[in-house]
């Protein structure tokens, strides 16, 4: 059975990243947003954007964090953190810095996005799984994400069971 789960990236810098790891068809993700689309939900703003985010978190039993360079700093990136745990969700973060951009560039793994966030004393990054894949090149790092994707996912769900 396929996972129905919940993306989340810096679609600025990941998007491209981010479609590689969701086109791999191992889990049901929400449907791609365009730029366009995303652009149009922005000029709502926060309220409108609140409101895009929970329903495409909605029927969702994960979300995945596709971790780039500057993930952990974006503001919306940490509100969809926050609300997955908060609404009892698996989460987990995948680095994607070792995948081609549409450039053909790779870049820098970015900051740990769980960090700042405070369960009881306990750091988040503490508990939630931040996996690396191994690979020296893009092929490889997006073989190693292909292959444990969904044991990734299903780990996450079974470590948000336990709190």
């Amino acid at each position: 059975m396929q996972r129905k789960v919940f993306f989340s990236f810096h679609f600025d810098n990941d998007a491209w990243r981010g479609s590689q790891v969701r086109n791999m068809g191992v889990l049901e993700g929400n449907e791609p947003v365009s730029s366009n689309d995303w652009e149009a939900v922005k000029r709502g703003g926060d309220a409108a954007i609140e409101r895009w985010i929970a329903a495409q978190m909605k029927g969702r039993t994960c979300a995945v964090v596709l971790v780039g360079a500057e993930t952990a700093s974006r503001p919306w990136v940490k509100h969809e953190i926050r609300k997955a745990w908060t609404d009892g969700l698996g989460v987990v973060g995948i680095r994607i810095h070792g995948l081609k951009n549409r450039l053909g560039n790779t870049s820098i793994a970015g900051g740990n996005p769980f960090d700042g966030f405070n369960l009881n004393g306990t750091s988040l990054s503490q508990i939630v799984k931040l996996y690396s894949p191994i690979g020296a090149d893009s092929q490889a790092v997006y073989a190693d994400i292909n292959k444990k994707l969904d044991s990734l996912v299903e780990e996450a769900i079974k470590i948000r069971n336990k709190y």
